[in-house]
């Protein structure tokens, strides 16, 4: 939607608040009134004989790591795996609250990146009530998905069997299904080489079948390096009685240190003819890169090929382009934007949301702070016009602060944000280099506003130069969309939920102006009926409209063959009223305050935060949808003659 249909946006303000809350590709936009459980989407696959990938990551060191983290998985998110899941950090907490911890990692990758997510848990010289304790908690969350471990023991520790300890994977199996029953979709971890604590390979795979027999779903196995290895593995599970799914596990080779260090830790051998290849260009990290890339599409294909294969298991060390580059060779990787996107908006994968295919377009460039402020509703809206009229807007409090601690990212901003300001001219140019692309007077691109998380979205080069024009007469607009008349639901720039679809929009814009601007535009729009409109001081005692105060207003809609009018974007009056507090703050909060309370560029900005007015505009004839910018083109005249008079008359 103009600036808003982006999916990536900064974590750091989120991570902090993620564990407080309570709370795949398709061809048509769907929301099922039972959502599937991981096992019976595996399932579905297998019968349908579609391929499909999952991808594995480690919680981060940092706060700066993790955003990173979120970063990445929204990008992957657009690549369509079927499920990403998290490890279990032995040291520190990792059923903790820090944005570092597994569980917190775990619930942001699952209820703000909209990704199907599995959490690690193990056991290791842990109690059962600790165990429950972490259970409990992932349930809260949202997360139905455990790979059961016993793990290694924290801080290096000596693994021992505690008394009222689970001391072994089937233990820990047990024990989730007698507390949750049939709560979590359980997988277990299978070792083709068998387990390096285990005395044989045979027992270990009695071990194995214990773990299934307790009521593990599926199994996903520990690396390997040659295919052999894993047919093998598979005809042995199934030998003793092992039926469920078994993927296996690849991990694409990216540095010659990386490697030794995983297979010291793992006990792996490396076989001879990887070791002569990979020696000498060990130094190399590119060309062992590219050699790890090939070698995993020679595997992937060869396992793809066989029909005991359901789908592989990436390990991706935290890195994205090596599996990509090796998925897209597969052809596993989504290629068309519009069947990543089964909504114009990114839904979260939490269950208890599964209802929802409606939301306000206010926050359609803060996806995330949309999700954690309605993270305690009851019910999400789901009717033809939708319910987003809920008392239960959480505040956000000041955890977007945190995005701004670290002393690097604060002078980033200072300078893609235009640095010191002498007017609000100033402001004016860094919203039009948003726009247009180009640098600011640092000589530095301006990526992001504080109410845009990420570089505008294809669709706005519709309607880009409409937005310079307006930016530089001081329109500092923020959310955005161009009218759209039955284009196809393919369409690269507009499209969602995947072909044989049509897509409609109506022009909509939304954007912070002065006064003398609001009193114009407001005399200007007498003459346009069919634009509705919204105008709010940052206090609130100045609330006009020319809409119902209680109903929403559809503005995306998308017909697709043999389903109900999809309309899941709308203008709703009173979600306005929540979403003004935060647009107003986010001028004080991440900009005002990148400055000394005293200077002349805070001024600038408290100028602006403390009397401009926040506006939206919806022009109801989507067939044409000029009328909205023929009243803000007329409003930008009006200004400008009037104050040429005035100097004339001067």
């Amino acid at each position: 939607m103009g600036f808003g249909r982006q999916d990536t946006a900064p974590a750091m303000e989120f991570l902090q608040c993620v564990n407080n809350d309570r709370g795949s590709k398709s061809n048509t936009p769907s929301v099922p009134s039972s959502p599937l459980t991981l096992i019976e989407k595996i399932n579905q696959k297998i019968a349908a004989k579609e391929k499909f990938f999952s991808l594995e990551f480690f919680p981060p060191r940092t706060p700066n790591g993790a955003v990173n983290l979120i970063a990445k998985f929204d990008r992957i998110s657009m690549g369509c795996p079927l499920f990403c899941d998290v490890t279990w950090h032995p040291a520190g907490d990792p059923g903790g609250d820090k944005e570092t911890s597994s569980m917190t990692i775990a619930s942001a990758a699952l209820n703000y990146c909209g990704l199907e997510t599995m959490l690690h848990i193990s056991c290791a010289n842990t109690v059962k009530a600790t165990v429950t304790k972490h259970l409990m908690k992932a349930k809260t969350l949202g997360i139905r998905n455990i790979l059961a471990l016993r793990g290694d023991p924290p801080n290096g520790e000596e693994w021992q069997a505690l008394d009222d300890g689970l001391a072994y994977g089937t233990d820990m199996v047990k024990h989730v299904r007698q507390e949750f029953g049939d709560t979590f979709t359980i997988c277990a971890a299978g070792y083709p080489n068998g387990h390096p604590d285990c005395p044989t390979y045979e027992e270990d795979l009695q071990h194995l079948k214990e773990k299934v027999d307790a009521g593990s779903d599926f199994i996903i196995t520990q690396l390997f390096f040659e295919n052999k290895t894993f047919f093998k593995f598979v005809k042995d599970c199934r030998d003793i009685g092992i039926t469920v799914p078994i993927i296996p596990g690849i991990m694409p080779i990216q540095g010659y240190a990386s490697l030794r260090h995983l297979v010291k830790l793992s006990r792996l051998e490396v076989p001879q003819w990887i070791v002569d290849a990979i020696e000498p260009i060990k130094d190399n990290d590119e060309a062992i890169r590219k050699y790890g890339v090939q070698l995993g599409i020679q595997m992937a294909r060869e396992l793809l090929e066989s029909d005991d294969v359901p789908g592989l298991h990436f390990y991706t060390l935290n890195r994205e382009v090596a599996t990509k580059e090796i998925l897209t060779a597969l052809g596993l990787w989504c290629q068309d934007p519009a069947a990543s996107r089964p909504l114009p908006w990114k839904p979260s994968a939490n269950k208890k949301r599964v209802c929802e295919d409606v939301r306000p377009i206010f926050w359609a460039s803060r996806p995330k702070s949309y999700m954690y402020r309605t993270s305690d509703w009851d019910e999400y809206p789901n009717g033809r016009w939708g319910n987003s009229s809920s008392p239960a807007f959480n505040d956000l409090r000041d955890h977007h602060l945190f995005y701004l601690r670290s002393k690097s990212k604060k002078e980033d901003l200072l300078k893609m944000w235009g640095g010191e300001l002498t007017c609000v001219e100033d402001v004016f140019e860094v919203f039009r280099c948003y726009i247009s692309g180009e640098n600011n007077r640092n000589g530095v691109q301006v990526k992001s506003l504080p109410w845009n998380d990420d570089t505008i979205a294809p669709e706005t080069s519709l309607i880009k130069e409409k937005l310079e024009f307006l930016n530089s007469h001081g329109f500092l607009t923020i959310n955005s969309q161009p009218h759209v008349n039955a284009k196809p639901s393919s369409d690269p720039l507009v499209g969602w939920g995947g072909s044989g679809g049509y897509i409609y929009q109506k022009a909509y814009l939304e954007f912070f102006t002065c006064k003398e601007n609001v009193d114009i535009l407001l005399e200007v729009l007498k003459d346009y009926p069919q634009v509705n409109y919204h105008f709010v001081n940052r206090e609130g005692s100045v609330n006009v409209t020319n809409s119902d105060k209680l109903s929403p207003i559809a503005v995306t809609w998308g017909v697709f063959p043999g389903k109900e009018i999809y309309q899941p974007t709308v203008v709703d009056p009173i979600s306005f009223e929540s979403w003004k507090d935060e647009a107003f703050d986010l001028w004080d909060q991440r900009w005002g305050r990148l400055y000394k309370e005293d200077s002349q560029s805070r001024q600038v900005i408290d100028d602006i935060y403390n009397n401009y007015y926040l506006v939206n505009l919806v022009d109801n004839d989507f067939i044409k949808g000029n009328c909205l910018w023929e009243t803000l083109e007329k409003t930008v005249e009006l200004r400008e003659g009037g104050a040429q008079r005035m100097a004339a008359e001067a």
